[in-house]
């Protein structure tokens, strides 16, 4: 079986995500693609970030019927650091002979070698690296992963939570149960 991993805060999920999940479910020919939110990410300050249940809900919400996507709540269960090796080892040990190719965007690729036991990132999986046209991949685990042009979104969660805390509209940034999730829970608003 052919699965795509795309970790993340998703605080709040967006269209970028999305889009970056059906590309790679397409010019990579998964079987499915595996959305795990992070309960506790390693290199967020957890007092910034909201809290998990509701994250793991705007997945949900976000990919609910559409039979690509899956969205695992194992990083929620599992106590401490989120770290993407564990994920990747337990997913290993779940679908024994699958081939899983974890989704990252370009941002995290300068990231990579931060990570928990990075270099076991490779040997469970490929690294495929979201690559917007013009944004030249470069460093040394450029020859490493794979690139998988995406459309050009430049749409961040931060810069939603920021809209939201504004009292800017989010439609087209976020899928509408999404938005109305964001409001009916006050989430991103300054008191």
């Amino acid at each position: 079986m052919r699965i795509g991993v795309l970790g993340g805060t998703f605080d709040p999920i967006h269209v970028g995500h999305l889009i970056l999940a059906q590309e790679a479910y397409v010019e990579l020919g998964l079987e499915r693609v595996i959305f795990v939110p992070a309960a506790n990410p390693p290199h967020k300050d957890p007092g910034t970030i909201s809290p998990a249940h509701h994250r793991f809900r705007m997945v949900e919400l976000a990919v609910e019927g559409d039979p690509r996507f899956y969205v695992s709540d194992l990083e929620l269960k599992r106590p401490g650091k989120s770290y993407t090796v564990d994920t990747l080892r337990y997913l290993k040990e779940l679908w024994p002979g699958s081939e899983l190719f974890l989704l990252i965007g370009a941002d995290n690729l300068r990231e990579l070698p931060t990570w928990k036991d990075y270099e076991e990132l490779f040997l469970l999986s490929e690294v495929v690296v979201a690559h917007r046209p013009g944004a030249e991949p470069e460093g040394e685990l450029a020859d490493r992963v794979r690139f998988l042009p995406i459309p050009m979104v430049s749409i961040s969660a931060s810069w939603i939570r920021e809209r939201v805390a504004e009292g800017k509209p989010i439609r087209y940034l976020v899928p509408q149960e999404v938005e109305r999730y964001i409001r009916e829970h006050g989430l991103y608003v300054c008191s």
